[in-house]
C-alpha cells in the first residue's frame, strides 16, 4: 500500500545546538580567578597547580596568572602559575 506523509512534514531538522567546546586561553595568557581554561568533554586535559575542574570536565582557574601546558604520564596538564 503506498503511503504519503502528510504536507508540511519534515523528516530532517533535529539538530543539536554548538556546545563551544576547546581551548579557550591558551600557554602563555593571563587569566583571573574563576576563568574558564578548557571546555571539554571528558578529561582531555587535567588540571594541574592553580586550576580546578567543573562537573563537566571544565577546567578553570582557581587564581590570577599565566597559563601553561605541559605533558605529564596521565595526559596534558593544565596549570596557572603565579606572577606577573
Amino acid at each position: 500500500m503506498a503511503h504519503k506523509k502528510g504536507l508540511g512534514s519534515s523528516r530532517n531538522g533535529r539538530d543539536s545546538n554548538p556546545k563551544m567546546l576547546g581551548v579557550k586561553v591558551f600557554a602563555g595568557q593571563r587569566v583571573g580567578g574563576g576563568e574558564i581554561i578548557v571546555r571539554q568533554r571528558g578529561t582531555r586535559f587535567h588540571p594541574g597547580d592553580g586550576t580546578g575542574i567543573g562537573r563537566d570536565h571544565t577546567i578553570f582557574a582557581t587564581r590570577a596568572g599565566t597559563v601553561a601546558f605541559r605533558s605529564a604520564r596521565k595526559g596534558r596538564v593544565v596549570s596557572v602559575a603565579e606572577g606577573k
